[in-house]
């Protein structure tokens, strides 16, 4: 029987959706990696931003692990929210590279501590976790980041899918899609008020 490695799956998914958030970008241009597409401001560089203060407070802050990393938008009297978009001036590269230099500190907290090591969250009021908890937290997180991009890619271009190798969607054409979503369309309308 193979051993466990509870550690390196739980690692494994959230490089996943690490490289997933990222693979969303590509092959778009500066308006629709940044627009907005639902009334709270969802938008693709702002999921990326996001996950990369997210990854560097949790595996950096929580477990006491300097790394030196500037991330303006956390800066103290930042504007609310500044960690889900871009501004004109931040640039896509400048963001995508942040986020790898988080996954770079998040990386050697994982692959240095033990699951058991203890860690404080102050913006949960200070309390304890362990490394085991926050790479389950961190992981759960960022993969639902993942499916928000690829929601929100989706609006944008129609392109869809899990992984850039595995898009775990029925092999169909665009006219099959189409009829598929009518379908739907008319089968949820049965239920309009």
């Amino acid at each position: 029987m193979a051993s466990l490695d509870v550690k390196g799956d739980l690692h494994g998914y959230l490089q996943g959706a690490r490289e997933t958030l990222v693979w969303k970008l590509e092959g778009l241009d500066e308006y629709d990696v940044r627009r907005p597409l639902t009334p709270t401001g969802t938008n693709l560089l702002g999921l990326v931003k996001h996950s990369a203060s997210t990854e560097l407070g949790y595996f950096g802050e929580v477990f006491g692990r300097p790394h030196g990393l500037s991330f303006p938008w956390l800066d103290a009297g930042g504007e609310p929210n500044a960690d889900m978009w871009a501004t004109a001036d931040e640039r896509r590269e400048d963001i995508v590279d942040r986020y790898r230099r988080a996954w770079e500190v998040a990386d050697a907290t994982i692959e240095e501590l033990p699951l058991g090591a203890p860690g404080r969250v102050p913006w949960w009021g200070d309390d304890e976790v362990t490394l085991h908890h926050v790479l389950v937290h961190v992981t759960a997180e960022t993969q639902r980041h993942a499916g928000h991009a690829d929601i929100v890619r989706e609006l944008v271009d129609g392109a869809a899918g899990l992984l850039r190798e595995l898009d775990n969607l029925p092999a169909r054409d665009a006219a099959w899609w189409a009829e598929h979503h009518d379908r739907l369309e008319s089968s949820a309308r049965r239920f309009r008020g």
